[in-house]
């Protein structure tokens, strides 16, 4: 078998290294030449039918898996989602039924799919309902609650914080979610042979939560296997062989929220933040950012990465660092085409030639600037320019309107216009839009039906 990838080294020159139950075990773990490869987990629960970009990065640690040579695993929280994790919420969450949990699922799947390859094939795909659902309360109790302090549950930050806020609090169901997921790390050991989870930092509590479990549910084993035996059982011993790993909340060098934009957040899938909208969120990222960034979010290797911020520094004005990664973190999530199309907007709108995009591409190219919709019998006989650009509010008077026309400064379509000029049904794009532009950034985007 040949060496695999130090999937530590990886990460952590990477920057999505940040804390691990036992790094030189783990490294030892996954580099044992005798064993197949390794099968390694993370969990999401679904909250909604598609996932914000935060969430990428436990998906992009699962990716390095896969590239390391061994098994990545996904665990959909349909089980752990009806009840909802406290960490990082100030409010119990809204519980859902499981059908929308299970359509919130079916929604992600092709999520992990984009990123990690073929399920079944490059990556497993489980869903801890399967588990959690025959899991009958006296079990829990007996088996898997005796198994947890009470104080050291309500330690944890985010038990805390609700605990002394009276008006918020905690109830029981969100405050036994803790058990729950370490169930999940205990099954998947006892019954698939998973020894690793990943995930975030803010869910290191819980992971160390699932490796205490498997320890003190291994030692009961062993207990009872010796006492069966008639062997001395005051004395256990056995390898550990689970670990934990996380990597560090990605955050923006000016403290702002990653993943938040003007127009909220930057989900995962095209119907919620088009390839257009998802590929200018990186290439509008600071230099700063934009150098951390292109080692979490795409796959190029260390020499390249280097080179290429050496290359930005001589010349920032270029812009060539975020480019690349405006690029290859499209192409990861949404595909080759996909990121040409984005790239050709981006380049169409700079230039104001819109005429050659096609219809999707131009609608998520200005789906975030203002729109009215206007009666297509009203282009029968023509519209003026200067009560159009009143009507759209890119001139506040008939006077400025005239003075905009005149500067030669107001534009259909990308092509310039004059106060002569008059919209009619043969300046319909895809047969019912026109776009005005005003200036080098005014826009508006008409539609007529």
């Amino acid at each position: 078998m040949s060496k695999r990838i130090d999937l530590i080294n990886e990460l952590d020159w990477r920057g999505l290294l940040k804390d691990c139950t036992d790094t030189d075990g783990l490294r030892n773990h996954l580099a044992d030449p005798d064993n197949a490869p390794r099968k390694i987990y993370a969990g999401f629960d679904p909250t909604a039918d598609s996932l914000t970009i935060g969430n990428l990065v436990p998906i992009m640690l699962l990716a390095h898996v896969k590239r390391a040579g061994h098994t990545p695993i996904v665990v959909m929280g349909g089980g752990t989602g009806l009840i909802g994790d406290p960490s990082g919420k100030s409010a119990e969450r809204q519980l859902n039924t499981p059908e929308t949990i299970n359509t919130f699922i079916d929604g992600q799947r092709p999520i992990y799919s984009a990123v990690l390859g073929e399920e079944g094939t490059d990556f497993e795909l489980k869903n801890n309902y399967d588990w959690l659902s025959g899991l009958s309360y006296i079990e829990a109790l007996r088996d898997i609650g005796k198994h947890f302090s009470v104080n050291m549950m309500m330690q944890k930050e985010s038990v805390k914080e609700r605990l002394n806020n009276r008006e918020q609090g905690i109830s029981y169901t969100e405050f036994s979610y803790m058990i729950l997921q370490a169930y999940d790390f205990a099954h998947l050991y006892e019954h698939d042979g998973i020894t690793v989870q990943i995930g975030g930092s803010d869910q290191y509590g819980n992971i160390l939560a699932g490796a205490d479990l498997i320890r003190r549910q291994t030692e009961d084993r062993e207990s009872r296997r010796k006492d069966a035996a008639g062997e001395d059982s005051s004395s256990i011993g056995y390898d550990e062989v689970w670990f934990g790993l996380t990597a560090p909340l990605v955050q923006k060098a000016d403290g702002g929220k990653f993943g938040k934009t003007e127009t909220g957040a930057v989900w995962l899938t095209a119907n919620r933040t088009s390839p257009y909208a998802y590929y200018q969120f990186w290439l509008n990222a600071t230099d700063q950012d934009a150098e951390g960034w292109i080692k979490v979010f795409t796959f190029l290797d260390k020499d390249t990465i280097d080179s290429l911020i050496s290359r930005h520094k001589d010349n920032p004005g270029k812009r060539e660092l975020q480019r690349t990664l405006a690029q290859e973190a499209t192409k990861i999530l949404h595909g080759q085409t996909a990121m040409d199309n984005a790239e050709a907007a981006g380049k169409a709108l700079f230039s104001g030639d819109i005429a050659s995009l096609d219809e999707q591409t131009m609608l998520e190219v200005f789906a975030s600037i203002p729109t009215t919709d206007h009666a297509k019998s009203d282009l029968a006989e023509g519209l003026g320019m200067v009560e159009m650009l009143k009507s759209t509010g890119l001139a506040s008077s008939n006077r400025e309107a005239r003075d905009f026309l005149k500067e030669g400064s107001v534009s259909i379509n990308g092509e310039k216009i004059d106060g002569e000029t008059k919209i009619n049904e043969s300046n319909l794009l895809h047969g019912s839009f026109v776009a005005i532009r005003r200036g080098k950034k005014k826009w508006h985007m008409t539609k007529w039906s």
